[in-house]
């Protein structure tokens, strides 16, 4: 567990316990408090043993005082709620409840209710009577319906409604930590990619947050008049030298620099890391005088523009780029920031919303190339096995920059198997594997006539992941594509045929997608060839029904997925907005508009 790093407390989840409010001689309230009380409290301890915040604190989750079966205590439970920060509400009951009476009313919370699948009570009449109050008031809520009968004795929380309470705790908490939050962008549009240009509407209006704005000169400025923590560049710079081989230099002799003005690069891009840091989050061990600067930005997400402007003249950021991406750094474990090579903003957000998520280090990477199984037949005489030849081909992950160093697939779980791992899971080991497995490569002088670094490693692993892009598109607004899918490890003599036909010193991974053979999943070509932007942000682990229901959340239309149907979990009033689920999802997305307008 580290401290949040960000003002603001984490989001809180509020379970409110709805009965039957009727008494008179045979106390209907009374026989069903213990129980309510119980089914609250179960839902209270699933979300503490299973949820945590990206510093890996536990969620935190409160209880109404008491049970609510009238409009008074509904009132009682939202004034207390709202001392309690509260931004998420989960009511739960076994039974019949007066639905408009004892609902959350509160527009800014996030919704679910559970209702106990039961004979005894009808907990389901009250949870389709509330659902319908939501949808009639405009109030979106998940519900939650467990789909085997239970006695109403039976206390085991059965497995669907574990899937569906956490699926939802996971999306609203990640929606609900983006609130008030910033991104950063230093400096502006990266060689006409328009994900760079950045939109300060979607992200008030769809996030709730702020963008704020730096010149890439503010770091020569603090450079030049030392606005940096002395002691910690220092560490930095002996933890680089140690830990961080420079590898072979592409560059024709007469291009490269000499080693004196590479060990200056190498001062100025560990210098510069330390720099960024600060402008994020704040640093209160900056020399004295400088408060202002000791503040930060409160930045939750970040970018760097970078090409041409700066790396024109100036070292790159991909070693700032990659290491802040990273769970680690000179200081040990510590958890990952999300920052953006080019200032893509827009995959920026995909990579926030993956680490919102897992609570893991994120991949950043172009969508550079797909290869076909007859390609790589043809290049390299080997036959694609597996998943890849399920999928008829690969796809190519490789860009300069803020790929995690977690992404080598050299962290191992308990059973032998490559995972990336949340911050407060590595060990010591761990890092090592992911330090030995990563050189750093003097930058090509043709992309990068400042110089720099760029981290250079091979995915060797099978791994669960799922690639994701947002784009803006004019007339409709923000939509979220995805794609799950598995790292593929390719032999060595493959994988170095294929890697030099683009770019030998930049970090490498090789993707397949989870294919269904129609539409855009029909191949690995067809994936590629619908993906709406050049960039992805890719995670570990299948977490498309996770996205799914945080956009909708958030009402932003998912425009293409490979999630089973059996997965999708929206807000019950969805389902008025006709019957197929991916023209319901931009329908209710439109009428409700983002949360924030």
């Amino acid at each position: 567990m580290a401290e949040n790093r960000l003002i603001g407390d984490y989001p809180v989840i509020g379970i409110r316990p709805i009965i039957d409010a009727r008494r008179g001689i045979l106390d209907v309230r009374g026989s069903l408090e213990e129980q309510t009380m119980g089914l609250a409290k179960a839902a209270a301890d699933l979300f503490r043993n299973n949820l945590k915040y990206s510093n890996g604190e536990p969620v935190k989750v409160v209880i109404s005082d008491t049970t609510i079966g009238r409009v008074a205590e509904a009132a009682a439970c939202a004034k207390q709620f709202k001392k309690e920060g509260v931004d998420i509400t989960l009511s739960v009951t076994p039974c019949w409840c007066y639905g408009s009476e004892t609902m959350d009313m509160d527009p800014t919370t996030i919704k679910g209710v559970w209702g106990f699948n039961a004979t005894e009570r009808p907990g389901a009449v009250y949870l389709a009577a509330v659902l319908a109050a939501h949808a009639q008031k405009g109030l979106p809520a998940f519900g939650i319906y467990g789909e085997d009968v239970k006695d109403a004795d039976d206390m085991v929380m059965p497995e669907d409604v574990k899937e569906k309470l956490l699926r939802f705790g996971r999306a609203a908490v990640a929606a609900a930590t983006m609130r008030g939050k910033s991104y950063l962008q230093i400096g502006s549009i990266c060689m006409g990619i328009a994900g760079s240009i950045v939109n300060p509407e979607f992200f008030e209006e769809y996030l709730g947050m702020r963008v704020e704005s730096v010149d890439e000169v503010e770091i020569l400025r603090r450079m030049e008049e030392g606005i940096y923590d002395e002691e910690e560049y220092k560490k930095a710079l002996a933890w680089t030298k140690e830990h961080c081989p420079e590898g072979f230099d592409k560059n024709p002799d007469y291009a490269q620099k000499s080693r004196e003005e590479k060990d200056k690069d190498w001062e100025f891009t560990v210098k510069m890391m330390c720099i960024v840091k600060d402008l994020l989050n704040g640093n209160d061990k900056l020399p004295k005088g400088r408060e202002e600067e000791m503040v930060g930005h409160n930045a939750i997400a970040a970018g760097f523009q970078g090409q041409r402007q700066w790396t024109d003249h100036w070292p790159n950021a991909d070693f700032t780029e990659a290491m802040l991406n990273t769970s680690f750094d000179w200081n040990g474990a510590r958890e990952p920031y999300v920052f953006a090579t080019e200032n893509d903003t827009l995959n920026a957000v995909g990579m926030l919303f993956n680490k919102l998520l897992t609570n893991k280090s994120q991949m950043f990477a172009d969508v550079r190339t797909c290869w076909n199984s007859e390609s790589v037949k043809r290049v390299t005489g080997y036959d694609l096995e597996g998943k890849a030849k399920d999928a008829n081909g690969i796809i190519h992950l490789i860009n300069s920059g803020a790929c995690c160093l977690d992404a080598c697939g050299q962290v191992k779980d308990e059973n032998g198997n490559s995972v990336i791992k949340p911050f407060y899971d590595m060990t010591e080991k761990d890092i090592d594997a992911c330090l030995n497995a990563t050189t750093w490569m003097p930058a090509d002088n043709g992309y990068f006539r400042g110089g720099g670094y760029s981290s250079r490693f091979v995915t060797k692993a099978e791994m669960p992941a799922t690639m994701v892009r947002l784009n803006i598109v004019k007339g409709l607004g923000p939509v979220l594509q995805l794609v799950e899918g598995w790292t593929v490890a390719l032999p060595d003599e493959v994988t170095d045929i294929l890697w030099k036909r683009t770019d030998y010193t930049w970090p490498c991974t090789w993707f397949t997608p989870r294919c269904t053979g129609e539409g855009a999943f029909a191949s690995a070509y067809d994936v590629m060839n619908n993906w709406g932007a050049n960039h992805g942000a890719i995670s570990y682990g299948h977490i498309g029904a996770d996205l799914i229901t945080l956009c909708s959340i958030l009402r932003i239309p998912v425009c293409m997925h490979n999630v089973p149907e059996e997965k999708i979990f929206r807000p019950a009033c969805w389902n008025a907005f006709g019957m197929d689920k991916e023209g319901q999802d931009y329908r209710a997305c439109a009428t409700y508009g983002p949360m924030y307008k």
